[in-house]
C-alpha cells in the first residue's frame, strides 16, 4: 500500500517526506484555499519539495469537460513529473476523463462514495478511484466495506485502476483499508504520526535507554 500526504501545508509536506515513505501528495480546492496566498505559487513548491518522480494530484475547479480538459493540460505542463489531476464523479467529469486518457494524463476520479460510482470511473479511464471513508461513516456508513468493494470491482474486471482512499479520522480506519487490499491511501501528517505511534512503544524504547544508561553512562556506541 502506498501513503500520500492530503495536505497543500509546506511545512507539513516538508517533515513528512523526510521521515516518512510518502508516494506523493494530493490536494483538493480546500486544502488550497486553506493555505491561502498564490496558487501557482505553492503547487510548484510542493512539486519541488516532493521531486518529479513523487505523485502530485491537484483538482480542477472547472465545471464543463471541456474546460477540465484544458485546466488538466496547463496543470501538467507547469507542474510536471508524476501528475493525476483530480475531477469530482459525474457526467461531465467522466467525459473529460475519457479525453484525458487518450491524451495521457492520469486522472484521480475524487468524490466517491459508492462502488457503482468507481466501478463506471475506472471504466472511463480513471487512474485512481477516491472513495470518502470517514464521511461514509458520519451518516451510518461503513466506509472501509466500500473500499473493498471497489477493490474487489477492480480486481473481477481487471480493470488498470487503483483505490486511493480519502478522508480518514483515525489510524484505525487506514489499518482496515489496508487489510482489504487498499492500494493507496492519503492521509493528514497526524494520522501518519498516529499510525506509527503506540504506548509500548514508547515504553520499550525507555528501557532500552535506560538499562544502556545503567551501563554505560552516556557513551554511545559511536565513543566507544
Amino acid at each position: 500500500m502506498l501513503y500520500i500526504l492530503d495536505t497543500a501545508d509546506l511545512a507539513a509536506i516538508k517533515h513528512c517526506n523526510e521521515f516518512y515513505p510518502l508516494a506523493g501528495v494530493t490536494t483538493n480546492p480546500s486544502i488550497i484555499s486553506k493555505e491561502g496566498g498564490d496558487f501557482w505559487a505553492l503547487v510548484k513548491e510542493i512539486r519541488k519539495i516532493i521531486g518529479k518522480d513523487k505523485m502530485l494530484h491537484v483538482q480542477t475547479v472547472q465545471t464543463t469537460a471541456e474546460k477540465m480538459v484544458e485546466e488538466a493540460k496547463l496543470l501538467k505542463k507547469e507542474l510536471g513529473g508524476d501528475f493525476y489531476v483530480k475531477i469530482p464523479i459525474g457526467e461531465e467529469g467522466l467525459k473529460a476523463t475519457m479525453e484525458l486518457k487518450k491524451l495521457g494524463i492520469g486522472v484521480t476520479m475524487t468524490a466517491i462514495f459508492t462502488p457503482a460510482q468507481a466501478l463506471i470511473a475506472a471504466k472511463a479511464g480513471a487512474s485512481f478511484v477516491a472513495p470518502y471513508v470517514n464521511r461514509l461513516d458520519n451518516i451510518i456508513g461503513d466506509g472501509t466495506e466500500v473500499v473493498a468493494q471497489i477493490v474487489e470491482q477492480l480486481e473481477n474486471y481487471n480493470l488498470d485502476c487503483q483505490v486511493l482512499a480519502a478522508s480518514f479520522k483515525n489510524a484505525e480506519q487506514v489499518h482496515k483499508c489496508a487489510l482489504y487490499g487498499c492500494h493507496t491511501v492519503t492521509v493528514s501528517a497526524d494520522i501518519l504520526k498516529n499510525i506509527i505511534s503506540h504506548p509500548m512503544t514508547d515504553a520499550a524504547i525507555a528501557g532500552f535507554e535506560k538499562d544502556w544508561a545503567g551501563a554505560y553512562g552516556d557513551k554511545t556506541i559511536l565513543d566507544m
